[in-house]
């Protein structure tokens, strides 16, 4: 949405191939006002975009006011666009403070009760990955790593290799199902990986968290740093941060390097 005409240019692409588009999403950042908007959203609708999905919730707010999300709603209104609201739930909360600028989540929690954290849990999932690691860790039960090798015997593969839910970044890379920090190149998409180009991704296909977790303590001496993981992706998590910030470049995969090295990941 912060390149309007590129995106525009992508969806006549889609149309063109035969390749339907349910909706595109929008976190809203890119409303400066209704006019602009109108304008946006009228090119995108005459390129084929029928329904914008409006992610609103706490988590957005952090970050982006709700007067800009009510913005986008209303211009959806006025081109024809369906607004596809997500999650319409947390229009309440969002209400309830100020809709001018970004809150916290200790905002929300002082207007709505110290259990917030806990309670949005309730209300939609949330997956168990990325910045959700550190943000819940402290209001779930965690397990100590050899309990978490104990109880994931299998392999990953079918998280790695399922179709229903992926991404593909600027960068040409292909993100597997929610496993956010990897990345297989889309030039190498339907040809078999190789271990040496791919050796996590692999070795977590093959032999999954187990796997990972000698591979990194035999190449680089990886020792788990916290006493309790919320699931196995929090320990893989920890474990690719290790290898991703230790300098072995043999791991290129684990990408882009920000994920491993900002607050955001």
């Amino acid at each position: 949405m912060l390149r309007p005409q590129k995106l525009g240019e992508v969806v006549e692409a889609a149309v063109q191939e035969g390749v339907s588009i349910e909706y595109v999403e929008t976190n809203s950042s890119w409303f400066v006002d209704h006019g602009s908007a109108v304008e946006i959203l009228t090119y995108l609708r005459e390129k084929g975009v029928g329904t914008l999905l409006v992610s609103i919730s706490p988590f957005h707010n952090a970050y982006i006011p709700y007067r800009r999300v009510q913005g986008v709603l209303a211009a959806c209104r006025d081109t024809g666009i369906r607004p596809f609201p997500w999650t319409a739930d947390f229009i309440h909360d969002l209400s309830g403070l100020d809709e001018n600028k970004p809150h916290g989540f200790k905002e929300y929690e002082r207007v709505y009760g110290d259990a917030y954290h806990r309670r949005i849990l309730e209300r939609y999932w949330i997956h168990m990955g990325g910045r959700a690691l550190d943000f819940f860790r402290d209001y779930l039960p965690g397990k100590p790593a050899t309990q978490i090798l104990d109880e994931n015997a299998g392999n990953c593969m079918s998280d790695l290799s399922g179709t229903s839910h992926f991404h593909i970044d600027l960068y040409g890379n292909y993100i597997p199902g929610l496993c956010s920090g990897l990345a297989i190149k889309t030039t190498d998409l339907g040809n078999s990986l190789s271990p040496q180009r791919y050796p996590v991704i692999m070795t977590l296909a093959g032999s999954g968290i187990r796997g990972l977790f000698q591979l990194a303590e035999k190449k680089a001496g990886f020792m788990p740093k916290q006493s309790a993981y919320l699931n196995k992706c929090d320990l893989c998590t920890e474990i690719r941060s290790f290898l991703a910030t230790g300098g072995h470049d043999v791991f290129g995969e684990l990408a882009p390097t920000e994920f491993y090295t900002s607050e955001s990941a």
